[in-house]
């Protein structure tokens, strides 16, 4: 479901899965991933992409969750919550190449890194939650405060807008939008930049910031 590859001192992680929704086999994947990575020694940066060209991330598998999975639901969601706190707070710099669509929970693993490339041509960045019905827990509450503002962020959470890669730069959801073409190479180009830096400095500086979101993140609590 994920494959890591090095360029230098960058971890690419492609996601393989689809729409990479997230079910349970999926969060283990990735928990497995960042594993592997936070073992490594030496200089590193972690990027994420989707591994094909329409999706980053379609978000939770909804099909699952309300099919096969609804009477787990109440324990998965926790987990899933967790591995975004993991994200948020890993301690290496993190960037994601946002390839394709990055919706609800996909959107919610982008905001997750420290850096976001997107595509410009086509995709969206959006929280349709509120369209689902679904409100948000109290740790993707947390994480989406951390990383948004003011209007951007009431009209993220309450309107359910799409953001193509233009326009969610000029919002500041994400660093930079590029060509189809650029966007894992600049999200390389980003990482490496960062590779150098102390891991435990970096992993402190991180929980300076944004201690009270992380804690709400690790906690996994249901609304």
């Amino acid at each position: 479901m994920i494959e890591i590859d090095r360029d230098g001192p960058v971890f690419v992680l492609r996601m393989q899965s689809g729409e990479n929704r997230f079910n349970p086999h999926f969060v283990a994947a990735w928990n497995a991933a960042l594993d592997e990575v936070e073992a490594s020694t030496g200089d590193g940066a972690l990027v994420t992409v989707g591994a094909e060209e329409k999706f980053f991330s379609n978000g939770l598998d909804l099909e699952w969750l309300t099919g096969p999975g609804a009477k787990e639901a109440g324990r998965f969601l926790p987990t899933f919550i967790r591995l975004l706190g993991r994200i948020f707070s890993f301690p290496l710099p993190t960037v994601a190449a946002m390839n394709g669509h990055a919706f609800a929970g996909g959107g919610m693993l982008a905001l997750a890194h420290d850096f976001r490339v997107m595509r410009a041509d086509r995709g969206f960045f959006c929280l349709n939650e509120i369209d689902l019905r679904m409100p948000l827990a109290p740790g993707m509450a947390a994480l989406i405060s951390a990383r948004l503002q003011g209007a951007v962020l009431r009209d993220v959470v309450l309107t359910g807008r799409r953001y193509g890669g233009p326009d969610a730069a000029a919002a500041g959801i994400v660093d930079e939008a590029a060509p189809q073409a650029e966007v894992l190479a600049r999200a390389v180009e980003r990482a490496r930049a960062l590779a150098v830096k102390d891991r435990s400095a970096y992993a402190t500086l991180k929980r300076n910031l944004h201690g009270p979101a992380i804690a709400i993140m690790e906690e996994g609590r249901l609304p």
